[in-house]
C-alpha cells in the first residue's frame, strides 16, 4: 500500500509542476527524485540494478541503451524538421499534397497525417497554418479544423519510430518492431476510420468554383512530395524491416538529406543546433529514472499484489492505468515508462507477450491524450484556432471511443 501511495503522491507532484508552467523536462526528473526518495530508492541501489541489467538482458533493453538511443531519436528529430525547413521542402510538401490529391477533404486530413511523421515537441503548430487556411477558405468552421488537425497529426504514435514510445515498448517487452507495429497499426487504423466519418464526412460545404486550384504539371508534385517525404520513410522501412534502431536511421537521412540538396558544409553546424534542447533529454532521463527506481524498489511487484488483491480485474488495469497517467501527465513516453513496467507482469515479454492485451493498455494511453487539456497540442490547437477547448474534445470523443473499442476488440481475440 505504501509504495502504491509513493507513486500517487509522486504523479501528483509531477501534474502540479505542470500545471505550474515548470517545463516538462525538469518537472519529470524532480517527481522521479521524490519517487527515489519516497521508495527508499539510493544511488548505489541504483547502480547495483544498473549493473545487473548490463549482465542479464540484451543491450536493447538496458536502461544506459535506452537513455542514449532514445534521447538522440529526440533531438535528431528536431534537427531533421530544421534542415527540411532550411531546405525548402516543408514549404512545398502541401502544394504538393494538394496538386497530388484532389479532395479538399482528403487533403485537409492529410496535411497533419504527413507533418505528423516529425513529431517535433509543439509540432502541431507545423500543419495548424496549413490547416486553417486551407478549411478558412471553403468555409469549414474553426473547432471542426481544429479537430482535424489534432487528430490526424496524432496516429502515428502508435506505430512510428520517430516517436520515442514506440522504440521504448519493443524493447520493454522484447518483441520486434514489425510485430508491435502489426498489432498497432490497428489503433492507427481505427483512428483514421473514426476521425474520416466523424470529422470529414459531415461539416465540409460543397464546393465552389473559387476553390479550383492552379494547375500544374502532376510530375512537379510528385517530385516534391517524394524529396519530402523519403528521409521519413528511409527511417520507418530501416526499423521495422531490420530492426536499426530509428536514431541511427534519422542521422543516415539528415546526411543524405544535406547531401543530395548540396547544403555547404558550412550550414550543417547551424543546422544541427536544433539538437540543444536540454529538457527533453531531461525528459527522457527523468522518465527512465522513474522506472528505474521502480524496478528497484521493488515496486512494481508490490503494486501489482496490492491490485490484485483487491480484485482489480486485469483488463481495466490494463486500460485504465495508462490512461489515467497520460491524462494526468499530457505526454505518452514518460506514460510508457511509467506503467509498462507494471503491466508487463500481465502482457508478458518476448515470444510469450500477449499482444492484444498490450494493444489494449495503448489503446487506453491514446484515449486519455486525446481527450486530456493537459496535451499541450490541445490547449495550442484551441488557441491558434480561436474555438473553445471543450469544442475540440467533444468532436475528438467518438473517434477515441472507436479506438479504445478497437483495443478491447483485440484484448478479446487477439490475446
Amino acid at each position: 500500500m505504501y509504495a502504491f501511495i509513493s507513486i500517487i503522491i509522486s504523479l501528483a507532484v509531477l501534474v502540479t509542476l505542470l500545471r505550474l508552467k515548470v517545463r516538462i523536462g525538469l518537472a519529470m526528473v524532480i517527481s522521479a527524485c521524490l519517487s527515489a526518495l519516497l521508495l527508499g530508492v539510493w544511488p548505489t541501489d541504483v547502480g547495483r540494478t544498473l549493473i545487473g541489467e548490463w549482465q542479464s538482458l540484451p543491450l536493447t533493453r538496458t536502461t544506459g541503451y535506452l537513455f542514449v538511443s532514445l534521447t538522440a531519436l529526440l533531438l535528431l528529430v528536431n534537427v531533421i524538421g530544421t534542415a527540411m525547413e532550411d531546405i525548402g521542402l516543408s514549404q512545398r510538401l502541401v502544394p504538393a499534397m494538394q496538386g497530388l490529391f484532389k479532395s479538399r477533404r482528403f487533403a485537409l486530413a492529410l496535411i497533419p497525417l504527413m507533418m505528423g511523421m516529425l513529431p517535433t515537441p509543439g509540432g502541431i503548430m507545423l500543419s495548424a497554418p496549413m490547416v486553417r487556411e486551407a478549411g478558412d477558405k471553403i468555409g469549414v468552421e474553426r473547432s471542426r479544423l481544429a479537430a482535424i488537425n489534432f487528430l490526424f497529426r496524432h496516429q502515428w504514435e502508435p506505430v512510428w519510430p520517430l516517436f520515442p514510445a514506440v522504440p521504448l515498448i519493443q524493447s520493454l517487452l522484447g518483441i520486434s518492431a514489425l510485430k508491435l507495429f502489426c498489432y498497432h497499426i490497428m489503433l492507427t487504423g481505427a483512428g483514421i476510420l473514426g476521425g474520416i466519418i466523424v470529422l470529414l464526412m459531415f461539416g465540409i460545404p460543397p464546393r465552389r468554383p473559387e476553390h479550383q486550384h492552379l494547375k500544374r504539371h502532376i510530375s512537379h508534385h510528385l517530385r516534391d512530395f517524394l524529396h519530402a517525404f523519403w528521409p521519413i520513410a528511409f527511417t520507418a522501412v530501416l526499423f521495422v524491416a531490420f530492426d536499426l534502431p530509428p536514431a541511427i536511421g534519422i542521422f543516415l537521412a539528415i546526411i543524405g538529406l544535406l547531401t543530395i540538396h548540396k547544403v555547404p558544409f558550412k550550414r550543417w553546424g547551424s543546422i544541427f543546433k536544433a539538437a540543444r534542447e536540454p529538457d527533453m533529454v531531461l525528459l527522457i532521463f527523468g522518465a527512465l529514472f522513474f522506472k528505474l527506481n521502480l524496478e528497484t524498489s521493488g515496486a512494481i511487484g508490490i503494486v501489482v499484489e496490492f491490485l490484485t488483491s483487491a480484485h482489480v480485474p486485469p483488463g481495466l488495469l490494463l486500460f485504465g492505468l495508462p490512461m489515467l497517467v497520460v491524462f494526468a501527465t499530457g505526454v505518452t513516453m514518460p506514460t510508457v515508462a511509467i506503467t509498462y513496467p507494471f503491466l508487463i507482469a500481465f502482457i508478458g515479454t518476448g515470444s510469450e507477450a500477449r499482444m492484444g492485451l498490450e494493444s489494449l493498455a495503448f489503446s487506453g494511453l491514446l484515449f486519455g491524450l486525446w481527450l486530456t487539456p493537459v496535451h499541450l497540442c490541445l490547449s495550442l490547437s484551441a488557441s491558434y484556432f480561436q474555438t473553445s477547448l471543450l469544442k475540440i474534445v467533444f468532436k475528438l470523443l467518438l473517434p477515441a471511443i472507436g479506438v479504445a473499442v478497437t483495443g478491447i476488440l483485440m484484448a478479446v481475440f487477439c490475446s
